[in-house]
C-alpha cells in the first residue's frame, strides 16, 4: 500500500481507500456479514480510510465501520459527509440547527466523541456562497465535535469555491477515466492551497470494471436502474453521466489497452493515482474479494506516458463531448 497526505490534517492515508456507500445501500442486495468481511479484508491490507455518510442505509454503513472499530485495534480513519437527510435538500436546510443534529447523530452511529472529517454531502451550489454554513463547521471544530471537515461536490465550480474557505481541508469528486474535468484546473488549485482530492465513483458505477454489458441488469433498489436519467440525485453520479450504451462503448475502446496480469478495475485505480494531486481513490466493496482486488492496484507501475495518452484519446472521443462541460 502507498500513502499520500490528506490536506494539512497531518494525516497520511492509503492511495486506495474504502468508499461505503455500497454496503449502506441502493447498490442491490447487501449481507451485513459479507460487508464486514469486506471491511476486515480492506483493514488487512494496509487501507486506513474508509468514507461514508448518514444516508448511506439510513446510517448502516457508518453503524457497520463503528463495529470495524470495535473488533480492530488499528487506527484508521473514517470520514463522513451530511445534508442529505433534508427534505426537501435545499441551501436554506444547511443551518447551524440543522448541521449539529446531523454531526449528533453520525457521532452516535460512529460511536465516537467526533468526526474524523465531516464533509457536506453535495450540497446546492448557493451552499458555497454561505459563509455562515462554513462558520457553523469552525464552530463544531473548535468544540471537539470534528477533527476536520471538506466537502463532497458535483461540479468543478463548487469545489473551487469552498476552497475559499480556509477551513476546508478536502474535497471528494467524482475522478475517473470517463469523467476526466477535475484535472484540468481544480487539481493545480488544491495542490497550490494544501487541500487533498478523494476520488469518488473511481470506477464510474462499476463500468471500469469491465464486466458489464448490454444484458447485465440491475436490482430495483440500485441506483444504476432508477438513477440513469437523475431521477434521485444527480445524473452525474451514476455512470458518470453517460448513457449506459455510451459507456459500454468506452469501455470496449479502453479494454485492449489494460495490460496483461492486471484487471480493468485495477488498471483504472492505478490510473487515478497517477495523478499526484488525488490523495485517494475510494472504489467500494461488498465482499472481500472485491477489496482486495480493488487494493491490489496501489502496488501496480506507473502508467508510461504514451499509455496516458492513449487513456486521454478514448476519453476525448467517447466520454468528453457529453460529460465534460456538465460538471
Amino acid at each position: 500500500m502507498q500513502y499520500r497526505p490528506l490536506g494539512r490534517t497531518g494525516w497520511n492515508i492509503s492511495t486506495i481507500s474504502f468508499g461505503a456507500w455500497a454496503i449502506g445501500g441502493t447498490w442491490g442486495d447487501v449481507d451485513d456479514a459479507e460487508s464486514m468481511g469486506a471491511l476486515h479484508k480492506a483493514l488487512d491490507m494496509g487501507v486506513n480510510f474508509f468514507d461514508t455518510a448518514d444516508v448511506y442505509g439510513d446510517g448502516r454503513s457508518e453503524r457497520l465501520i463503528a463495529r470495524l472499530r470495535k473488533e480492530r485495534s488499528e487506527p484508521f480513519y473514517v470520514a463522513t459527509k451530511a445534508g442529505r437527510r433534508l427534505n426537501p435538500h435545499v441551501a436554506g436546510g444547511y443551518n447551524r440547527e440543522n448541521l449539529r443534529a446531523f454531526v449528533e447523530r453520525s457521532l452516535t452511529n460512529l460511536n465516537t466523541e467526533a468526526l474524523d472529517l465531516l464533509q457536506l454531502h453535495c450540497p446546492p451550489t448557493p451552499v458555497y456562497y454561505m459563509p455562515e454554513v462554513f462558520d457553523a463547521l469552525d464552530e463544531m471544530q473548535r468544540e471537539g465535535k470534528l477533527r476536520h471537515y471538506g466537502v463532497s461536490v458535483e461540479k468543478v465550480e463548487e469545489a473551487l469555491k469552498a476552497i475559499e474557505f480556509p477551513g476546508v481541508q478536502s474535497v471528494q469528486i467524482i475522478f475517473n477515466m470517463l469523467r476526466q474535468r477535475p484535472a484540468d484546473l481544480l487539481f493545480k488549485e488544491t495542490q497550490r492551497k494544501g487541500v487533498g482530492i478523494l476520488a469518488r465513483l473511481p470506477l464510474s458505477s462499476g463500468l471500469l470494471s469491465g464486466k458489464m454489458t448490454a444484458q447485465t441488469t440491475f436490482a430495483a433498489d440500485d441506483h444504476r436502474l432508477f438513477n440513469r436519467n437523475g431521477e434521485q440525485f444527480d445524473k452525474g453520479e451514476t455512470f458518470s453521466g453517460l448513457e449506459y450504451a455510451k459507456g459500454l462503448a468506452a469501455v470496449e475502446a479502453l479494454r485492449p489497452l489494460v495490460p496483461a496480469g492486471m484487471s480493468m478495475a485495477q488498471w483504472a485505480l492505478r490510473w487515478i493515482t497517477m495523478h499526484p494531486a488525488v490523495t485517494c481513490a475510494i472504489p467500494g466493496g461488498k465482499r472481500a474479494a472485491q477489496v482486495e482486488d480493488n487494493v491490489h492496484a496501489a502496488d501496480l507501475p506507473a502508467f508510461t506516458d504514451a499509455q496516458m495518452q492513449a487513456v486521454q484519446t478514448v476519453y476525448e472521443q467517447y466520454a468528453k463531448p457529453w460529460v465534460h462541460h456538465g460538471w
